[in-house]
């Protein structure tokens, strides 16, 4: 059984791509493997089948092993819920809110969960292939770290360190990083990759000779910058849009501060006849067909924020003018009458006004809703597939004409009697073509284009494999990965 590290110079470095590319690489070449994240601070989260919660960049490689996702694969997640704190989830489940001093020194529990996992994906599959977490030179974060090093000295694994060149700086972050570890990190580190490259190759080997020279590991190759890869974000919003033509459906996004699962709208960015904007502070929310009012991990905090922006009178001002209006999760509960967290999980425990454009409130509660979820969206009475995860039970007269008939008998969300308004727990109902066309046919495109996400995805992950197969040092790979 081997294990294999991929940590990164700097956050958005590459780590996830290139662990999603290496896993569907392996798994060409027949070999078993799955991917895991000790440790991962991420608003972006999937629903398992174990029936936990894991981050969507998991998920991802979890598809790119063609394995289902599994809490083992990200055992611990940090979920910000204000700039100082976050939830804390170990093995798919919310324990408790902590601030970072509370965290640091949970972290030698935390670290329990994560070799515990790690021994049972090393018992069941040849290989583990391991992403890390931001920086392993956070001079700060180094003690009691579970994310990078920590780890990879705890499990004594191989690292490859991945370095992002269209930043700039890259050979300063490489042999920064390198100069920051110990003697027995440096060792482990077994070469280094160079991400997002632009340009003749030839004209950047005088620098990848001496980096070599310089620090006496290889380099393992140099991937090119790919400007249609779409793979889902684990955290950072991807505001990249693949090109339009004719017709367009416009679709605003109001970014709030703890937007989560803004995964949901990839399908729409990703669609030619969709002009997908995210609205930051600042903006005014411009003339459009359909807003949608994303997840929150902070409801109440979202929605004053809403307010404070003026937000709230562009909405009212969107649905007279005959707009359509989609709210998806924490969006869904800022539609109601009342949004009420007596247990101050998201903040101060207290209670906030909603929009009222729905007679139902909501109250958070301390146990998760946590479901891979398929149905009828009534809409057009075509099937929908997502996920729910929320703290908040909902209730009210409003809840009698739902969105979606889920298969297992509940219903969900609700449908605005003048039609204008659809609220909804379900993330991911834009990925499925049915769903999505019927979505966008009510928000008022007609001859809509099927497009299938799914497949979209699929394509991207094995275009990523290619590149490894093309760009890389591949037999030092197999043997780092211990494939004969």
């Amino acid at each position: 059984m081997t294990t294999l590290m991929v940590q990164g110079t700097t956050s958005d470095a590459g780590k996830s791509t290139l662990v999603t590319a290496l896993c569907r690489w392996l798994l060409r070449q027949g070999v078993g493997v799955v991917p895991f994240k000790p440790q991962n601070m991420a608003l972006n989260s999937a629903v398992t089948a174990d029936g936990g919660e894991i981050g969507r960049a998991q998920a991802v490689q979890a598809q790119a092993c063609r394995l289902e996702p599994h809490t083992d694969m990200n055992p611990v997640l940090l979920k910000p819920n204000s700039d100082t704190g976050a939830q804390v989830i170990i093995h798919g489940h919310a324990v408790a809110s902590m601030n970072a001093v509370a965290y640091h020194d949970y972290k030698a529990i935390a670290m329990q969960a994560v070799l515990a996992s790690h021994q049972r994906l090393s018992a069941a599959w040849p290989v583990v292939m391991v992403e890390g977490a931001g920086s392993p030179a956070e001079i700060n974060l180094r003690a009691g770290d579970i994310a990078n090093m920590g780890f990879a000295e705890a499990v004594d694994c191989p690292v490859i360190l991945v370095a992002d060149i269209n930043r700039g700086g890259v050979f300063a972050h490489l042999v920064g990083t390198l100069e920051l570890l110990s003697p027995s990190e440096q060792a482990r580190v077994k070469g280094f990759v160079i991400n997002r490259f632009r340009g003749d190759i030839a004209l950047l080997q005088p620098g990848l000779d001496w980096l070599e020279q310089r620090t006496g590991k290889p380099v393992l190759g140099v991937l090119p910058y790919v400007s249609d890869l779409h793979l889902e974000a684990e955290d950072g919003i991807d505001a990249r849009q693949a090109a339009k033509a004719g017709r367009v459906l416009k679709v605003i996004v109001p970014v709030l501060p703890r937007i989560s699962n803004h995964t949901d709208f990839d399908p729409l960015r990703l669609h030619p006849q969709v002009d997908l904007q995210f609205i930051g502070p600042g903006q005014p929310i411009p003339a459009a067909d359909l807003i949608i009012l994303p997840g929150s991990k902070s409801v109440r905090g979202d929605l004053a924020q809403l307010r404070e922006r003026g937000w709230d009178k562009a909405i009212a001002r969107h649905l007279r003018y005959g707009g359509k209006l989609i709210g998806i999760c924490g969006g869904l509960q800022m539609l109601g009458r009342e949004v009420h967290d007596p247990l101050g999980l998201e903040g101060a425990a207290g209670s906030s006004s909603g929009l009222g454009l729905f007679d139902y409130s909501t109250v958070l509660e301390a146990d998760k809703q946590l479901r891979n979820v398929a149905g009828t969206l009534n809409l057009e009475a075509v099937p929908v597939a997502g996920y729910e995860i929320h703290a908040g039970v909902t209730s009210g007269p409003a809840l009698e004409q739902p969105a979606v008939q889920l298969a297992d008998g509940r219903c969900d969300g609700a449908l605005s009697a003048d039609g204008q308004v659809l609220a909804t727990y379900l993330h991911g109902l834009f990925e499925g073509s049915q769903s999505c066309a019927a979505l966008l046919r009510w928000a008022g495109l007609e001859d809509v284009q099927s497009i299938d996400y799914l497949a979209l995805r699929e394509r991207d992950i094995e275009r990523l494999a290619d590149l490894v197969e093309k760009h890389l040092d591949t037999a030092r790979l197999r043997q780092l990965c211990g494939v004969a």
